[in-house]
């Protein structure tokens, strides 16, 4: 082969070398042909080194080859032939096709969005999921395979403010109607028999309250004793005020839309304890309206009984005696002369019901007469609220927990009754209940709402029992 008809690498054709000591560019560089057969050249790829989901890969195809790295992307060349290569001494160009990955990042707004998106997208699958399984396990609670089961979710559901509809949902009527005819109990048919409770002059707390020298829980000699009860499916606290001229109902008279917390209700009257009273209107927690009676300071602030059946008036006279009275069917007028008539300085009113709608209870003991309830709980498991009082005039205040709080279902009427028993009730009445629940004394809360937004405070109320 002629040498003078191949072009010197750094010359053109004339011999003359370009400024960069490079070919001129009417000279075609020598290509060199790689030993690679079709089929390997065509699996032949590029793996990234950069990795994650902030870069997205997109693919040109062209004749020139891309090797370039900027800010915003990433990019490779990948060959493979469009034809079976040339012999290893040609001198022509190959015809390749060049592919290009490049790999571009995205932009921040859209990685948050996206994240966000699959945050949400597990959170909505988590939570159908849980809806379908608590479907699932109240159907089978419901159902007739486990009586007492099904008996406890709907004596449970029909104490609650909000929930009742669920009781419908998963048990038959005739089941749920059942259920209720065979928890109703009696009342106790009698009046506060006064002359049980003896109030010791300067409240010395001399009188014997233990009934034949028994020891008595929270029979210590200070004015206010605060006592913890650990049950199987609640945590209580007891407040034991000596003194019961010490208790009284403050409100937030005149009423109005919007309710007052506990400790707000407690603090406006100079108040060092408090706990939640009788019936309220806690549609979505405003809390600004009572129910049936209020008197507060001798003064009736609110007297409808009309609007509610089973009322009974709860309240202290001004011989410091906690009277339970059965006011339901009664008139205004007639509320009014009843408390004229019993000097009944504060009072509330709670409802005794056992319907399809309502499994309310009020008395636990009168006299000393413990409440027969037929061998059964007597209701379901929720937070609970009662007050009594003990032979020396002591008030006995006590709030449970419930409703999954610390893994507790609540106390049962049962509950209540026992536990005032043992504390030497001689009266003793149950209270609003369930997310109402809640007890204040010295600046804390001592037993908060169940609702997990008021786990730090109360609900909003009209009124309280409060101890100054």
């Amino acid at each position: 082969m002629d040498n003078r008809s191949r072009p010197i690498p750094g010359k053109n054709q004339n011999g003359q070398h370009n400024a960069n000591g490079r070919p001129a560019n009417n000279s075609v560089p020598r290509q060199h042909a790689v030993h690679k057969t079709p089929e390997e050249l065509a699996r032949t790829r590029v793996v990234p080194t950069v990795k994650g989901q902030n870069y997205r890969p997109t693919t040109t195809v062209g004749r020139t080859p891309v090797n370039k790295t900027q800010n915003d992307r990433l990019e490779f060349s990948v060959s493979s032939p469009m034809r079976s290569q040339p012999s290893r001494n040609t001198s022509q160009p190959q015809n390749v096709k060049m592919t290009t990955v490049r790999y571009e990042e995205r932009p921040i707004g859209i990685r948050i969005l996206s994240g966000i998106g699959k945050g949400f997208a597990f959170f909505f699958t988590f939570l159908i999921v849980l809806l379908i399984v608590l479907a699932i396990s109240f159907k089978m609670i419901a159902s007739n395979s486990n009586p007492a089961a099904q008996e406890m979710f709907v004596t449970t559901l029909l104490e609650t403010g909000q929930l009742k509809f669920l009781a419908n949902m998963f048990a038959s009527q005739e089941d749920i109607d059942r259920i209720v005819e065979a928890n109703k109990s009696k009342t106790i048919d009698a009046d506060v028999d006064t002359s049980l409770i003896d109030i010791p002059k300067g409240n010395s707390g001399s009188v014997d309250i233990s009934g034949g020298g028994t020891s008595v829980p929270g029979s210590a000699e200070e004015p206010i004793v605060i006592e913890e009860i650990a049950g199987a499916s609640y945590h209580a606290t007891m407040m034991i005020v000596k003194d019961p001229s010490r208790v009284s109902v403050a409100t937030i008279y005149p009423w109005r839309e919007e309710g007052d917390t506990l400790d707000q209700i407690a603090n406006s009257c100079g108040a060092i304890g408090a706990i939640n009273g009788g019936l309220y209107n806690s549609y979505n927690n405003s809390g600004g309206m009572p129910y049936g009676v209020v008197v507060s300071n001798h003064e009736i602030q609110f007297n409808e009984p009309e609007n509610f059946v089973g009322l009974f008036l709860i309240g202290l006279t001004d011989d410091n005696i906690l009277e339970v009275i059965d006011i339901n069917g009664w008139s205004a007028a007639q509320v009014e002369n009843v408390i004229a008539e019993k000097k009944i300085r504060d009072a509330v009113t709670f409802q005794e019901e056992a319907s399809d709608s309502n499994n309310h209870f009020v008395q636990l003991i009168i006299n000393g007469e413990k409440r027969d309830l037929n061998g059964k709980a007597g209701s379901g498991l929720n937070p609970r609220t009662a007050i009594g009082q003990r032979a020396d005039g002591a008030i006995l205040m006590l709030v449970t927990d419930g409703r999954g709080k610390a893994g507790h279902l609540g106390a049962s009427a049962a509950d209540l009754i026992d536990i005032m028993s043992k504390y030497g009730a001689v009266n003793a009445v149950n209270l609003d209940g369930g997310s109402s629940s809640c007890m204040y004394y010295n600046g804390e809360y001592l037993m908060t709402s169940v609702t997990f937004y008021y786990t730090n405070a109360s609900w909003k109320l009209p009124l309280a029992f409060v101890v100054k």
